[in-house]
């Protein structure tokens, strides 16, 4: 049975689509099956793997408002291990049209239905929003990643997100935890990243990953060309922080 892992943030420019494709591109290369779920209408991280969200047939879109089969949308990447739902800028619709639909929360829990047996993880890019996409995405998950910028307003809106976290384990999903803080973005040089770094250990402890995520101009030209970054150039740090990142979740899981 694999685990469903939603990557949420409401404050953009966090390195959440990032963390997404990277993280998918990462785990497939340890051995995984993985489903990257793009649940942002931005579709960042469908354009981020070289496809055309305009070319797509079926995207989430059809799965959450027609009801259309997961396994029938979800298409190859080219990385071997790795296939992705993708999205398109119509998905903003979607919240609107759920809004009628009977247990409208748990469409994408619904969705995905047997498709956790085809996959050791899937990976929900959520969009930097508290919507009622992302409600359905935190409702599917079993765990959250929140990626955590490494500068100065880094910990503002954090609150927030706990908060919603909170309501959806009391109402939705009682079974949701967070799988962990992941400070992305980080210099060690600057003594504010470090800072930061220490201040998320103080407050979340275990909960803040071992790893972090490096400011690495190879991760910013990846998505131009395509490709994950451990495609792009597998032996720049931003490429071996991702799979340093996706063994410690793996071992993480073994540890459970």
């Amino acid at each position: 049975m694999g685990k469903i892992i939603a990557v949420a943030n409401q404050k953009g420019g966090v390195g959440k689509t990032t963390t997404s494709i990277n993280l998918s591109a990462a785990l497939a290369e340890c051995g995984q099956r993985v489903l990257l779920i793009d649940a942002d209408p931005q579709a960042n991280a469908t354009s981020g793997l070289g496809i055309e969200p305009k070319d797509m047939s079926s995207t989430i879109y059809e799965c959450l408002v027609d009801d259309y089969p997961m396994r029938s949308a979800a298409v190859d990447t080219g990385i071997e291990g790795l296939k992705l739902l993708g999205s398109r800028i119509d998905l903003v619709g979607a919240e609107l049209e759920l809004v009628e639909k009977q247990g409208r929360e748990r469409v994408l829990r619904k969705a995905i239905g047997d498709m956790k047996q085809e996959f050791d993880y899937i990976i929900i890019d959520c969009s930097p929003s508290l919507g009622l996409i992302t409600v359905n995405a935190l409702t599917a998950a079993d765990s959250v990643i929140i990626p955590v910028q490494a500068e100065y307003f880094a910990l503002e809106g954090i609150s927030k997100l706990l908060n919603t976290i909170r309501i959806i384990k009391g109402r939705l999903n009682a079974g949701l935890r967070i799988e962990g803080f992941l400070l992305t973005m980080y210099d060690a040089r600057l003594r504010l990243a470090n800072e930061i770094f220490e201040e998320l250990k103080g407050h979340f402890g275990d909960m803040v990953f071992n790893t972090v995520i490096p400011r690495n101009i190879r991760i910013s030209e990846a998505p131009s060309h395509g490709m994950p970054v451990t495609q792009y150039d597998p032996t720049c740090r931003g490429a071996t922080s991702h799979i340093q990142l996706a063994q410690e979740i793996i071992a993480r899981g073994k540890g459970k």
